[in-house]
């Protein structure tokens, strides 16, 4: 068997070959940090409710989807809309509104989506006085480039701005978070919470087997190369 590389090509590809498993190998990697992503979550929202207290002394990663029971009362006077679609695509408004516990500390709870014909306060039925509810604690994503700027007029938001709303309303949050209340119903249906969306796309091991994929082609190509100028093959 004899084999006369080109210096050039071979360089080249043994780069090339490097770079594309390196780049599979970091795919397997971050399928490991996904399912243990993944495996986390599910335990926090399957995990027994924790109150406020605890909730603030762990940190943003464990507490992070846990579930949080609160209780108190809604500040139905300062609530906030986020424009957004449900399942079906179609348009719906969250309903955030500052929940004040018996201890006198503010969280957001996101109490779930209205359709728009509802925002008016006095076309829903408003849970007045002391109440306790549960929810799922989470960080919202602060607003995009492209994310449309709030209209004041209407009071609507196109993103959960804790920032925007809490500076708007003249609000103090004990923390920087949105409680997504669970599904328990409110008095005329609305609005209807349990809305929290779980979803973290797994594709990691296809991407993986892509780059490899790549790396052994680019080297069937290299060999097959070399094949056809006659610098490899039986002697």
């Amino acid at each position: 068997m004899t084999f006369r590389p080109y210096p050039g090509v071979t360089i080249a590809t043994v780069i090339m070959t490097v770079i594309l498993v390196g780049l599979g190998v970091w795919q397997l990697q971050r399928l490991t940090w996904k399912e243990n992503l993944i495996a986390t979550v599910s335990g926090h929202m399957t995990a027994a409710p924790i109150s406020l207290d605890e909730a603030l002394k762990l940190s943003a990663d464990a507490v992070q989807y846990r579930k949080v029971s609160l209780s108190g009362h809604f500040d139905n006077g300062k609530e906030s809309f986020v424009f957004t679609t449900d399942v079906n695509g179609d348009p719906v408004y969250h309903v955030l509104t500052p929940f004040i516990t018996e201890d006198g500390r503010t969280l957001m709870v996101d109490r779930g989506e209205i359709p728009g014909d509802l925002m008016p306060p006095h076309r829903r039925i408003a849970v007045e006085g002391q109440t306790r509810i549960t929810g799922v604690w989470r960080v919202p994503d602060r607003p995009g480039f492209f994310t449309p700027k709030p209209d004041a007029a209407r009071n609507v938001w196109y993103a959960r701005d804790l920032r925007g709303m809490t500076a708007a309303k003249a609000i103090v949050l004990a923390a920087p978070v949105v409680i997504e209340a669970d599904a328990a119903p409110n008095p005329g249906g609305w609005p209807r919470g349990g809305q929290t969306v779980v979803d973290f796309p797994n594709n990691h091991l296809s991407y993986a087997l892509t780059w490899f994929g790549l790396a052994a082609g680019l080297l069937g190509v290299y060999f097959a190369y070399h094949i056809s100028k006659g610098r490899l093959g039986r002697s």
